[in-house]
């Protein structure tokens, strides 16, 4: 058989019926995991995108791949499933079952979540290890990169939009859930930035995609190095604070990556400057979602006025040719790993997910991403007890000079944008707080009461001389990737924190 026809023949009919029998059990089980963005709203209608069986049909077990369509209450999203199929499912495996098929192609066997079982984690990786295509999935690599076979998979624990397995100690596999068409930004800055030299970020070495009818490539998974021995940067601001001890170095340092990051971007992908029409529209943009939160959280009425003059200022800027860049787009301390040599890394390209594909690879202010850091090291502040703001604004200001050190301007110098950046994430983290944590509230409004202030001249405190000089350092050749990193602070609604 023709390699085409043999794709052709793994391509599965569930039945006229959309899911067939697999969707009953499917409407049950969608809703209850952590990266099904639908959480509050009922699952209207359900559609097969494609599915594909990864397995010869008499396999056993079976490995199913899925691409469902999910309609509820007006939004629609499109999810991967790879979904196990057995006559019989294993005790260690009973947490991972979806239901048990009455009829159809798997009628009397067990259905669960594929990525739970080792045997068929591995065989995941062994597609990517051999590049080609079956039915619409491709399966693509590096040539150049060494990918053992057959390590021991794992499931990283504390996922909350995909899902990532841990591939013995060298690699980890990111599954995305919610899917769209076009080249997701957590493999296309990544490349970008490999092929730029910049070894800040861990480089993939394979991926697979769908290609779809009438449709541009959806990325459904990325493979990258393994980050063992790396310490997640919340955490590891934690500690420091837990034990009175000083962190502008690493401040400092994550400065200084960032910003080799943010130039490395710059110079490899497209750029603009934003003028007074596109200015306008942004602080738009975050007027509208300051007015949107003020109905919701009461406590924030009293500030509106004051914070919208943040994004006033902006608006009356003109725009001042600000530059605009492809940048991370969802930065924050969980998001950097200091790795065992003591250099920074940054991880987790994907954006901001609740923001539809084509908005978040559009290029914006890299003063976005240097607000969440900024925000960052308050929300760790806030959370030690005693509050230690100066070690919140001493570690600021260590950050914003790293980040000068390597562009030659200080972020502190476009107080007009930084404000604004800031007081929009502020406004988000209110809004999520309010819905899903309700006693970390206090944390964005302490931000919101001092932001709404009327500002002063900006004067740059001057932070304690670090320690230990930082070390702009870089990754191995072959750098590993983070264990389970935790996000410290606000995601959106569909993201629920642990």
């Amino acid at each position: 058989m023709s390699e085409a026809a043999s794709a052709r023949s793994r391509q599965v009919s569930l039945g006229a019926v959309p899911l067939g029998p697999l969707e009953p059990m499917l409407r049950a089980w969608l809703p209850r995991q952590r990266w099904f963005a639908g959480k509050g709203r009922a699952i209207t209608r359900l559609r097969l995108v494609s599915a594909v069986e990864l397995l010869p049909p008499e396999a056993s077990p079976g490995l199913l791949h899925l691409l469902v369509g999910v309609d509820a209450d007006g939004s629609s999203d499109c999810y991967q499933l790879l979904l196990g199929v057995r006559p019989n499912l294993p005790p260690a495996l009973a947490p991972a079952l979806i239901g048990y098929a009455e009829q159809g192609p798997y009628a009397g066997q067990a259905v669960y979540e594929g990525l739970g079982d080792p045997r068929l984690a591995a065989l995941l990786l062994e597609r990517l290890r051999s590049p080609g295509s079956l039915g619409p999935l491709r399966f693509d690599r590096d040539p150049a990169a060494l990918i053992p076979a057959s390590p021991t998979p794992r499931p990283l624990s504390g996922e909350q939009t995909n899902s990532s397995l841990i591939y013995g100690d060298s690699y980890i596999l990111k599954v995305f859930r919610r899917v769209g068409p076009g080249v997701n930004p957590d493999l296309e800055l990544p490349r970008a930035l490999a092929a730029a030299g910049c070894t800040r970020v861990p480089a993939p070495v394979a991926w697979y995609e769908a290609a779809l009818p009438g449709a541009e490539p959806l990325t459904l998974g990325v493979l990258q190095p393994y980050l063992r021995g790396s310490d997640d940067g919340w955490q590891l601001a934690l500690r420091r604070l837990g034990a009175g001890a000083d962190f502008t170095a690493e401040a400092h340092a994550l400065g200084r990556a960032t910003a080799e990051v943010h130039s490395a971007l710059a110079g490899a992908l497209p750029t603009t400057a934003l003028d007074p029409e596109q200015t306008a529209r942004l602080a738009a943009g975050m007027t509208a979602r300051l007015a949107a939160t003020a109905r919701e959280v009461p406590g924030l009425r009293p500030y509106e006025a004051g914070l919208r003059g943040a994004f006033d200022a902006l608006a009356a800027s003109r725009g001042a040719g600000v530059a605009a860049q492809r940048i991370h787009g969802d930065l924050h301390l969980g998001q950097t790993l200091r790795t065992a040599d003591g250099s920074w890394a940054l991880i987790d390209f994907e954006g901001e997910p609740a923001r539809p594909l084509a908005d978040r690879r559009r290029p914006e202010p890299a003063v976005r991403d240097i607000a969440g850091i900024l925000r960052s090291f308050d929300y760790a502040a806030r959370s030690h007890r005693p509050f230690a703001p100066a070690w919140a604004d001493d570690c600021r200001a260590a950050f914003c000079e790293g980040y000068a050190r390597t562009t030659g301007r200080d972020p502190r110098e476009d107080p007009v944008l930084l404000r604004a950046y800031e007081t929009d994430k502020a406004v988000y983290e209110a809004r999520y707080e309010s819905r899903h944590r309700p006693d970390w509230l206090h944390v964005p409004m302490a931000a919101i009461r001092r932001l709404s202030e009327p500002q002063r001249p900006a004067t740059h405190r001057v932070p304690p001389t670090p320690a230990v000089p930082p070390a702009p350092g870089s990754l191995s050749p072959h750098p590993s990737h983070p264990h389970p990193h935790q996000h410290p602070h606000p995601k959106p609604p569909r993201r629920p924190l642990p």
